[in-house]
């Protein structure tokens, strides 16, 4: 949401220069400009269809940006099976050492099988917890930059509502 953006764009509104509004739009990066770049070009077939326009590439971006976090989301969810797996892999090698010994074995014998289970399990949560923690805390901001950008949008077009921009 750069305000330069922003305020450019709602001067050359303002001043119903609207060439140079969608000139200023189609020259930004940012989020709400392709939004608002799709909204003006469809406003001669109608406000609606301008404002399906813009829908329609606010819900793709958001759809890209939401591809992109869901690869924390799994690195999230698969961690703590990965450290599950070393659990398990390390109590079989303590059991193994118990069924294979012939006398009742030393604390040490099994210690190697016990370390290897807590430190994968410890392991697996050391990054899952991180990973969990900023894909929530991503996936609020998209959330939150997608409602913005939709009330800016919206609020910067509606001026098209009754008339038609050329």
């Amino acid at each position: 949401m750069p305000a330069s953006f922003l305020d450019a764009f709602e001067e050359h509104l303002s001043k119903r220069n609207y060439q140079a509004a969608y000139d200023t739009a189609k020259a930004d990066e940012s989020l709400v400009a392709r939004v608002l770049v799709a909204g003006m070009a469809q406003l001669n077939s109608s406000y609606e269809s301008a404002v399906e326009a813009m829908q329609t590439v606010g819900d793709e971006e958001n759809q890209i940006l939401e591809h992109r976090l869901s690869y924390l989301g799994l690195i999230g969810q698969l961690s703590p099976m990965l450290g599950l797996l070393g659990t398990v892999q390390g109590m079989i090698a303590s059991f193994q050492v118990i069924a294979t010994s012939a006398t009742a074995p030393k604390p040490s014998e099994l210690a190697d099988g016990i370390a290897t289970a807590l430190f994968t399990t410890l392991e697996g949560l050391c990054v899952s917890i991180p990973a969990i923690i900023f894909f929530l805390f991503i996936r609020n901001r998209i959330a939150r930059l997608m409602f913005e950008v939709s009330n800016v949008s919206d609020s910067m077009m509606k001026r098209f509502a009754n008339s038609s921009a050329k």
